[in-house]
């Protein structure tokens, strides 16, 4: 039967589970976070470090709802293949890496076991290595190297790199195109990035520009210079229009509107330019016209 509990103090959702669930161990609890048996106001989230504001209504023991975006079958869609580095279409929904041990279903996992099944007769798993990571909620191309050499080989030239993303946001820019230059600085206590001058704080560069506009929504392409952490999210949410679906600098709702569609590297052993694109799924575009 599921429990119902009311936030009185803001803060990360884990802490709030570890202490009000008595008698459950932590261990215990973060493997119902992680099978999707917790809902904040009647929505399903998995990320132990979700901020939970006061009057919030935390239920546990709640049954994991259909329409999930982990690919059918746990098949990933790889984009390009070498012997060197693999680039997959991420579906929006699961994480890059698992961030515990008992969180075996992420990109990383799923992607070791199902190139192992292709080899028969063996049961190791393929040893792979992210280049970089994108969001939980983020959708695209994600890539992985079959060795440390071979990933420190393809970061020594990541500043060249072309990063190019799809987004939807709120509103319209005024602009139909701009760049910002806002330095970021992550709030280590609830996990966000900060805009703004600050000592601590790292440069940051994002372009974009706006390829459609309806009455509430935009379609922008946006490409970013360097790679911080949540820097679309962010830049995004200063400049007044928050991505879609982007609960932590924004608003709740669906999936996120955020797909990396392209991305372009020196490949590690040729020393040749590889690109890869895949475009975003039905369910972005979908967004669009909510």
């Amino acid at each position: 039967m599921a429990q119902q509990y009311i936030v009185k103090q803001r803060g990360k959702l884990l802490e709030f589970l570890f202490t009000n669930l008595e008698g459950w161990s932590k261990k215990k609890i973060k493997q119902r976070l992680q099978g999707s048996g917790i809902t904040v106001n009647s929505e399903v989230t998995t990320k132990h470090d979700f901020i939970v504001s006061i009057d919030d209504i935390i239920t546990v023991g709640v049954v994991q709802r259909a329409g999930t975006s982990t690919p059918l079958n746990n098949k990933l869609e790889i984009i390009y293949q070498d012997k060197d580095i693999i680039a997959i279409n991420k579906p929006a929904g699961l994480l890059s890496v698992g961030t515990t041990q008992e969180n075996k279903r992420h990109t990383l996992a799923l992607l070791r076991t199902q190139l192992s099944r292709v080899k028969k007769g063996n049961s190791s798993h393929l040893k792979l290595w992210p280049v970089h990571r994108l969001d939980r909620d983020t959708s695209g191309i994600l890539l992985f190297a079959t060795s440390k050499e071979i990933r420190e080989s393809v970061m020594s030239n990541w500043g060249v790199s072309e990063k190019i993303y799809l987004a939807i946001v709120k509103g319209t820019p005024s602009e139909p195109t701009g760049t910002i230059t806002q330095p970021l600085r992550l709030d280590e206590t609830e996990y966000r990035m900060h805009v703004g001058e600050h000592p601590d704080a790292k440069s940051a560069i994002t372009h974009y520009k706006v390829k459609e506009s309806k009455e509430r929504r935009s379609l922008l392409e946006v490409k970013i210079e360097t790679g911080r952490q949540h820097q679309i999210r962010a830049h995004m949410a200063w400049l007044g229009h928050s991505i879609i679906g982007d609960e932590r600098y924004g608003t709740k709702g669906g999936r996120m509107g955020l797909h990396a569609m392209k991305l372009t590297i020196i490949h590690p052993k040729t020393k040749n330019t590889l690109s890869f694109e895949v475009d975003a799924p039905r369910d972005f575009y979908a967004l669009l016209d909510i």
